[in-house]
């Protein structure tokens, strides 16, 4: 990929990993939809769609390895804001890879 961000043509982690963060995040300064949301947990909540055998966020939209974006992308949940598309575990090439799309390569930092 040339530059960019590469989420904008992929969403295989929205439709891969469950996306569960702390119940207040429906009440916080970015404030997650709460009817997006289903409790996991006494404290724990889940973005609807991502707590199933096969996940896929309600809030995503597109075709995973199209054109893809987040209905909320300015609230989504902290593990939404966390992730990375090139981490050190390979959570992203794995949910690719769950979905047939290539890994990713971390970009060239120039010396």
């Amino acid at each position: 990929m040339s530059g960019g961000n590469p989420c904008l043509n992929c969403g295989a982690c929205c439709a891969f990993f469950r996306v569960s963060f702390y119940w207040g995040e429906v009440h916080s300064d970015f404030a997650v939809p709460e009817a997006l949301a289903e409790p996991v947990s006494f404290a724990r909540l889940a973005m609807k769609g991502t707590n199933q055998p096969s996940p896929r966020c309600v809030a995503l939209q597109g075709e995973v390895g199209g054109c893809v974006s987040c209905s909320i992308y300015e609230n989504r949940p902290g593990p939404c804001r966390d992730f990375e598309a090139f981490d050190a575990e390979g959570a992203c090439n794995r949910a690719r890879a769950a979905h047939g799309l290539p890994p990713l390569e971390p970009p060239l930092v120039a010396a």
